[in-house]
């Protein structure tokens, strides 16, 4: 078999590894991780499913792990928050729930490197990191705090920031939040922008709900003013993509104006 052939075939068998890690789905056999610090405690068995116990004197959890599946502790070791306790594909919601955003983006650049290094091919980890960025951008609102937020609203990162650093400045209540893991499909079609969202799948559904709720899209995105044909918010665009932001509400010029004087002066208490 040619050698191109060949690397061709290598790589495509590796696709539905990586399919299944930018969609975050759940593996077919995953893996049980520990969810704190602790050691290990053998249990009997429960119908069918083998008992274990990892505690440290202030907590314990309690974990069943199906006949056949192979346990990769013992009776005694200790272990750390997130180390497998048996074999399989770790899931990705496991990790941000007990490890946090920044070892899950790690472990979702280092596992993609890992298959295209294999098949010999070298990818720059920024192009990994575009991707797993935008799959980590919402977060799920825990407590709204004085904000307009509802629980279990799922809005973008730097909005949910911005928020708070204008409830912090004028004195009110900020909200909580926790950072949600969405697959690219859920990521591009859960957009501010509709015509960002109807360019990628479901256009019929997209367009005639955004008719229907008479949605606005104001075009802050790259993707729909590349579809609409007008400058990208980048180079030489950007400074355009300023003046319309910042032109188009004077309440947010004057709340930003605050912020500053706030920072200026807390700046100038802590001199």
């Amino acid at each position: 078999m040619p050698r191109e052939i060949s690397k061709t075939k290598d790589i495509a068998s590796g696709l539905p590894r990586i399919a299944e890690l930018f969609e975050a789905r759940v593996p077919k056999d995953p893996a049980i991780i520990s969810d704190i610090d602790g050691e290990v405690v053998f249990g009997g068995l429960h119908r069918g499913l083998r008992k274990i116990t990892v505690s440290n004197g202030y907590e314990s959890y309690d974990y069943f792990v199906p006949r056949g599946k192979q346990i990769m502790v013992m009776s005694g070791d200790k272990v750390n928050a997130g180390d497998p306790l048996t074999t399989g594909a770790l899931v990705l919601h496991d990790i941000l729930r007990i490890m946090g955003p920044e070892v899950l983006q790690k472990y979702l650049v280092n596992q993609v490197q890992e298959i295209y290094l294999l098949q010999g091919i070298d990818i720059n980890d920024r192009h990994i990191e575009l991707i797993v960025r935008q799959m980590l951008r919402k977060v799920r609102v825990v407590e709204p705090g004085d904000s307009d937020f509802l629980i279990g609203d799922r809005v973008d990162r730097i909005h949910f920031k911005s928020v708070n650093a204008l409830l912090q400045a004028e004195g009110k209540k900020v909200a909580s939040a926790k950072p949600t893991l969405m697959g690219l499909t859920l990521a591009s079609l859960d957009t501010e922008s509709f015509i960002s969202a109807a360019s990628f799948q479901e256009t019929t559904k997209i367009l005639a709900s955004a008719a229907i709720e008479g949605q606005v899209d104001h075009l802050y995105g790259l993707k729909e003013n590349v579809i609409i044909g007008k400058l990208i918010p980048a180079g030489t665009g950007m400074k355009t993509f300023k003046e319309k932001y910042l032109g188009t509400d004077e309440s947010d010029l004057e709340r930003q104006a605050r912020i500053e004087e706030m920072q200026e002066l807390q700046r100038i208490k802590e001199a």
